[in-house]
């Protein structure tokens, strides 16, 4: 009979880069191949921990197939079972995807 042993540590594999950002406003960025920028200003540790940990929602939504976006719009569901419906790339942080990464939902 067997069994598994889950290590006593989280492995995250998460690539983050620090970039010169052009946008202004834009703190980070999480990108379609799971990536996340962080704009290369921010120094404060504990504003970066928490773009991290805003960003990381959002690859956890693309990972599991919730979020995904092109270069003209932001395509969401809210389940996988359900089709997705399609935003504006226009910011909006009452957004149901930023609404759960602000509050650090998965």
């Amino acid at each position: 009979m067997g069994f598994k042993l889950k290590p006593p540590y989280k492995v995250d594999n998460t690539p983050i880069y620090f970039v010169n950002e052009d946008e202004k406003g834009v703190m980070g960025r999480t990108n379609m191949n799971g990536s996340i920028t962080i704009n290369s200003d921010i120094k404060d540790p504990s504003i970066i921990k928490k773009v991290i940990d805003h960003e990381m929602v959002h690859v956890d939504q693309i990972k599991s197939g919730l979020l995904k976006y092109d270069n003209n719009n932001i395509y969401y569901r809210t389940s996988t079972k359900t089709p997705f419906k399609k935003y504006s790339r226009k910011y909006n942080k009452n957004s149901p995807w930023e609404k759960q990464a602000y509050n650090n939902k998965k």
